[in-house]
């Protein structure tokens, strides 16, 4: 049922209550989910898409293979990036030497309009992929995919996919929710000269084969989806619909979950969680972010902090746990305090750090570096983060107070700091990012190589460059491993951040929902959720 515009921004938008056994199965079988950002388009591989909008075409669109799900340490479920099944490929095989993909399709897959799946809708989606400017040509070519020549179709229903080196991460990439697969026929219908590939009339329609297609989509309002009873991606979904609705307060996104008119919530404030847990109406599922974290960022190409002896003594002037306490509420997994020193214990990433407050060493390492009355600075944050940053922001300036650096706190609209984090322009900051494939190499290699936007710290490092080209590569376990520590020692020796935590992902549903699955993309999908 549609709700108005004036209900959802007064915050009382509510389901219809069941008035007999029609509507209350109808309300058993519908999930309503409530967020305060927006779907902003149907098509996730535009530039622009909001995580929102990624979340609802996992749901919407297949892909030829995806990630399973494991039993995660908090008791719930997340994604599992070693578990690789088919979604629309019902066998996949790997040639010897890692290079050659051969996916055979189901051939009973259908798109939402009955139109059969075949190889040729697949090259053509993955021919998109890697040729239109979009969010997919820069993911996917960190797995080796850059070019439609890699893409051959064999017969209707097989295609070969060829990387010319075997890359680690070729097969991952093709599970991103990037890499949906499209019906081609009714694309090229709204194709033109200037838009080849549709990506216009992709932003407001779908042409998919996913659980769910779409019944209303109001940019910006909600999205209402439809079960597909013909999906062949996997076991049918239990709810029938699914309403995604916009509630800008996050006081109203909890209050509609106790009071049982809103089914799922994920971006409730950190301060609230505790309080609604303890009020016992609601169940929480918390995940420890894993392939997320939250940092301070030096920019290490610009003084003063292209000076590696002050970013070791900022790094001990912090209060980290008094900082995880004030910011976060300890809502989550703290990234500081490790015992290691010289070489980690093994090469996951992101792990705890040997990062502590030593405030005498800090002002040892500042006079070091040639700063012994201290020095001035500015410190900036997104405002659209204040809820964690402002706590975090004071603590620092306290802290680096006490040793003689002085901070001017610098508070940021989104697209301001966006701009100005691209230009390389601050010189400290904090931010939240986040890797969908949790691989030390890929971390390395979007994160501290090369002149790009997610290189925050314009780190440079040749060592690093080389290390994590060759790890890319690299077939043994054991020497990736090893090839992992050394990219992790050195990062925390030459110190371009300074990791905090992977904060939770605060999943609030009432007791009767089950399912939930943290996924690398950090939104909701809705083929798991059922009704107990």
């Amino acid at each position: 049922m549609p709700l108005s515009r004036r209900a959802i921004l007064a915050g009382t938008a509510a389901m219809p209550l069941a008035t007999g056994p029609a509507m209350a199965q109808s309300r058993a079988e519908t999930l309503r989910q409530v967020t305060g950002n927006s779907v902003n388009t149907l098509d996730p591989t535009m530039p622009g898409s909001t995580r929102e909008a990624f979340g609802i075409s996992v749901n919407v669109y297949d892909r030829l293979v995806g990630f399973g799900r494991k039993q995660g340490s908090n008791g719930g479920w997340v994604f599992d990036p070693d578990t690789i099944h088919g979604e629309l490929a019902e066998k996949v095989e790997t040639s010897p030497d890692g290079r050659t993909f051969t996916f055979h399709l189901k051939r009973d897959a259908k798109f939402h309009d009955g139109t059969p799946v075949t190889a040729e809708d697949v090259k053509w989606s993955l021919d998109r992929h890697v040729s239109a400017k979009s969010l997919a040509a820069v993911q996917i070519q960190t797995g080796g995919w850059t070019k439609p020549e890699q893409f051959q179709i064999l017969d209707p229903h097989t295609v070969r996919a060829t990387v010319e080196k075997p890359d680690r991460l070729a097969l991952p990439n093709l599970c991103t929710l990037y890499c949906i697969i499209i019906n081609s026929k009714l694309a090229k219908q709204h194709a033109t000269a200037e838009d080849p590939w549709a990506q216009e009339w992709l932003k407001t329609n779908t042409a998919g084969s996913g659980a769910y297609s779409v019944e209303t989509f109001k940019p910006g309002e909600q999205v209402i989806l439809r079960r597909n009873d013909a999906w062949k991606g996997g076991p049918l979904p239990f709810f029938r619909r699914v309403i995604c609705q916009t509630i800008p307060e996050a006081a109203t996104r909890a209050s509609l979950i106790e009071r049982g008119d809103a089914d799922l919530s994920i971006d409730l404030m950190a301060s609230d969680i505790p309080t609604l847990a303890q009020r016992g109406r609601v169940k929480l599922v918390s995940t420890p972010q894993f392939n997320a974290f939250t940092m301070i960022a030096f920019n290490t190409q610009m003084a003063p902090f292209n000076n590696v002896k002050l970013r070791q003594a900022v790094a001990a002037a912090l209060p980290y746990q008094d900082i995880f306490k004030a910011a976060l509420f300890e809502r989550g997994a703290p990234l500081f305090g490790a015992g290691w020193q010289g070489s980690p214990p093994n090469g996951k990433f992101p792990q705890p750090l040997p990062l502590t407050q030593n405030l005498d060493r800090a002002r040892a390492l500042l006079a070091e570096a040639g700063y012994p009355n201290g020095l001035d600075t500015t410190f900036s944050f997104n405002v659209g983060s204040a809820a964690t940053s402002e706590p975090l922001a004071a603590l620092l300036k306290e802290a680096l107070g006490r040793i003689g650096v002085r901070v001017e706190i610098q508070k940021l609209p989104d697209a301001q700091i966006s701009t100005l984090v691209t230009e390389k322009k601050l010189p400290f900051l904090t931010e939240t990012s986040i890797a969908w494939l949790p691989s030390t190499d890929y971390f390395f290699r979007n994160f501290f190589t090369g002149n790009q936007r997610w290189n925050y710290s314009s780190w440079n490092n040749a060592e690093v460059n080389a290390v994590a080209e060759k790890a890319r590569y690299e077939q043994d376990p054991a020497e990736y491993d090893r090839l992992s520590r050394r990219l992790i020692a050195i990062l925390a020796e030459d110190v371009p951040i300074i990791m905090l935590w992977q904060p939770n992902q605060d999943a609030v549903m009432p007791p009767n929902v089950e399912g939930y699955t943290y996924q690398y993309h950090r939104q909701v999908d809705y083929r798991d959720l059922k009704r107990s």
